[in-house]
């Protein structure tokens, strides 16, 4: 009997066993991944309410004395510096989590992408990390002395946990976020989108963008916005001479996937 004759095609049937050990390696992949954040999530539970005071220093620090922060809604003693634990939480895990997408994928990598990826990957969790803790250290204590001493006389200043821990949340992504320039930059330069003489070109124009977007995403008052623009338009220079050196890196004639089996 021949091979039409016998039904659906070898390459179909051994497809199959494929997918579904993908899919059972992904699922594996997924429950590691959010067991490490609850395990995290739950050693930080006890010391949620120190956290959230440790969050709360910049504010505290600027405020007169005996002044505090303030609860309007009835749970947000105990929503607050919960959901300020999760944020901690996944945080901390990160790394554990991105190794976990790191081993799904990397077997089905070229070699050189293989190269390339880990130390994007590890540049753009360091720049996420350090962005949050210049705007911790930094851009918080800045924008509170600078909100303190704008306001009006007559006016206490008494802020609720829940719009504090939003307001410092989103500052903390924004300036994450921000800090990924250089590996944005790489990573245009790697698709073959921009070249490094076309960063080098638009440059007048990339630091009037900046400044626009630090002009958004910052409180608004001068300092914070140039603690924001000074740092990007630094990280851009630093992307355009990875970006140089990245496109300059020369293509292994052995590159092919280093293998199909995941790791354990």
């Amino acid at each position: 009997m021949s091979d039409a004759d016998s039904g659906a095609p070898d390459g179909d049937a051994a497809a199959e066993p494929r997918l579904l050990d993908h899919l059972i390696e992904l699922r594996a992949r997924l429950l590691r991944g959010v067991t490490g954040l609850i395990i995290v999530f739950l050693g930080l539970l006890p010391f949620a309410n120190k956290l959230y005071h440790f969050l709360a220093t910049p504010l505290l620090a600027k405020l007169p004395a005996g002044s505090q922060l303030i609860a309007v809604e009835v749970a947000s003693p105990f929503s607050a510096p919960i959901k300020l634990a999760f944020f901690a939480a996944l945080m901390i895990s990160m790394p554990w989590l991105l190794y976990q997408a790191w081993a799904f994928v990397a077997p089905g990598l070229y070699k050189r992408e293989k190269k390339l990826a880990l130390p994007l990957l590890a540049s753009a969790l360091a720049l996420f990390y350090t962005g949050c803790a210049f705007a911790f250290f930094l851009v918080l204590p800045s924008v509170f002395g600078f909100l303190v001493k704008i306001t009006p006389t007559g006016v206490s200043m008494m802020t609720d946990i829940n719009a504090y821990l939003d307001f410092v949340l989103i500052l903390f992504l924004a300036f994450g976020i921000s800090f990924e320039v250089p590996v944005a930059l790489v990573i245009l330069a790697l698709l073959g989108w921009v070249t490094p003489t076309q960063l080098k070109e638009g440059r007048g124009y990339a630091v009037v963008g900046i400044f626009v977007v630090a002009a958004v995403i910052t409180p608004p008052d001068v300092v914070s916005q140039l603690m924001l623009a000074i740092p990007m338009c630094v990280l851009y220079e630093l992307g355009i001479i990875a970006a140089k050196w990245v496109a300059s890196a020369p293509r292994g004639a052995d590159d092919r996937p280093t293998g199909d089996a995941h790791d354990p």
